[in-house]
């Protein structure tokens, strides 16, 4: 088994602002992570397809509010920056 991805050095380009909304995204992306390899053993997001993430925003974020589903938008926004992707569209 491989050691997962650092998610921090993964974002390091991308991330901005204060460092408490860079310590958000790290958090929030380290979520995504976790639950993604353990629904779809993908724990490298450079492996990680549309599907993953929307079933992430959709699914495993269904009974999160709508203030914590947007803020996880923006981290997967960011992700998607990292990975040179277009940005991310969900609809509800």
């Amino acid at each position: 088994m491989t050691k997962p991805i650092d998610m921090a050095l993964f974002l390091s380009g991308v991330l901005t602002g204060s460092n408490a909304t860079q310590q958000r995204h790290l958090r929030q992306a380290r979520i995504m992570q976790a639950a993604i390899q353990q629904r779809w053993q993908r724990d490298n997001p450079w492996t990680w397809q549309l599907k993953h993430v929307r079933w992430f925003l959709t699914q495993h974020l269904q009974d999160h509010s709508d203030t914590t589903r947007y803020y996880y938008r923006l981290t997967v926004v960011l992700i998607w920056k990292r990975m040179g992707k277009s940005a991310l569209r969900t609809t509800k």
